[in-house]
């Protein structure tokens, strides 16, 4: 018997589905958390390997080939295959529609992977068609004048030109600029020096710090005003200078541009953004930037726990005890509970910032298994 793939689909059964590879593919090629196209009854499903087995159940000359191997390497790592998988068991949900839900939608189609760099804008190469003079002073006219001195990311444009998107989409319909992929250059901007740290604000960043190495649940208690962002940014740079990842949930979507804005100034890292405000297509792109190890900050709202950490260094919950964390439609759980799972297999520090800590947040610290922190 030859050996099989064991494929997880988007269909509600809890079960797994066998394969055989596709026609042509070894089966060391088709590795654990690569995506997998396969016929399925009358229809074709985007699945995900989660296992490669010796043998199968079902008779030889019932197993289908998979129809294509879409990822020649892993989407998915080993640990947050691990994660969804626990997901799935601690919350009953079928393990195929938890991987669906891991993935963002440009994933969830039988589309390759999008190519690496973050999407930007260039001068359209050749004679402009017609004639065309943006007034001066008006967005149009500085979006053409910043990018006369060479392309730009969509991130440094969000920092030198806010609200650039409308007219790029004017300047797109007369031919004049283009949508580019280029190598992230957020590493060269000027960072923004912070305030003077307290002694309270100090303190708590070495004690987390000292724990950097290992599983390290913190609550850092604090009331608005009390310096927790402060706090979060230090240790993230931290953990940016030893050339690793962080990721940084909070609770709303409203929250996040100011957040965002205030990490770019101040971080000397890559930070990528992901929320359900963004189109299928930002928010793929940022998953994939994250997965490849090309951004080092990852901030986003409930949805981003699910996103691949390759060089983790530090997870961090903000207002850890706000019910927005919870979904409570088709798949039900609680991301701030699956950020302390992932800390706890990636072996990082998790920092739970609140002024109004849940009620098990506080059993784990009276029963010794979190440290507490106070600001203000």
């Amino acid at each position: 018997m030859p050996a099989v793939l064991r494929i997880a689909l988007p269909v509600p059964l809890m079960q797994v589905f066998d394969y055989l590879p596709p026609a042509g593919t070894g089966i060391g090629a088709c590795a654990r958390g690569s995506r997998v196209l396969v016929p399925f009854g009358r229809s074709r499903r985007v699945g995900v390997v989660v296992d490669v087995a010796a043998h199968s159940e079902l008779a030889d000359k019932q197993l289908k080939p998979a129809l294509a191997l879409l990822d020649p390497t892993p989407l998915l790592t080993d640990e947050l295959m691990d994660a969804v998988i626990w997901t799935s068991r601690y919350y009953h949900h079928p393990l195929g529609e938890v991987l669906h839900a891991a993935l963002p939608a440009g994933l969830r189609n039988p589309r390759a992977a999008e190519d690496a760099g973050e999407r930007g804008l260039a001068l359209k190469a050749g004679p402009a068609p017609g004639e065309f003079k943006a007034r001066a002073g008006s967005r149009p006219a500085q979006l053409l004048e910043l990018l006369a001195r060479g392309p730009l990311t969509s991130a440094r444009l969000d920092d030198l030109l806010p609200g650039w998107q409308s007219a790029a989409s004017s300047l797109k319909r007369r031919g004049l600029i283009e949508t580019v992929r280029l190598a992230s250059r957020e590493s060269l901007r000027t960072q923004l020096a912070g305030p003077v740290l307290n002694a309270e604000q100090q303190a708590a960043i070495d004690a987390v710090a000292a724990r950097g190495g290992e599983f390290s649940p913190t609550l850092l208690e604090g009331i608005t005003g009390s310096g927790k962002t402060e706090v979060y940014l230090a240790l993230i740079e931290r953990v940016i200078a030893e050339g690793r990842q962080a990721l940084v949930l909070v609770p709303e979507i409203g929250l996040t541009p100011q957040a965002l804005r205030r990490f770019r100034e101040r971080l000397p890292g890559s930070v990528a953004v992901l929320h359900s405000g963004l189109s299928d297509g930002e928010r793929t792109r940022a998953w994939l930037a994250a997965a490849r190890g090309q951004v080092q900050v990852i901030l986003g709202t409930r949805s981003a726990v699910f996103t691949p950490l390759p060089n983790a260094g530090l997870i961090v919950v903000d207002e850890e005890h706000d019910a927005s964390y919870k979904q409570h439609e088709g798949l039900r759980y609680n991301a701030r509970d699956l950020a302390i799972v992932r800390a706890k297999a990636l072996g990082v520090s998790i920092v739970l910032g609140t002024a109004t800590p849940s009620l098990e947040t506080l059993a784990n610290v009276e029963a010794g298994r979190y440290q507490r922190l106070h600001l203000g």
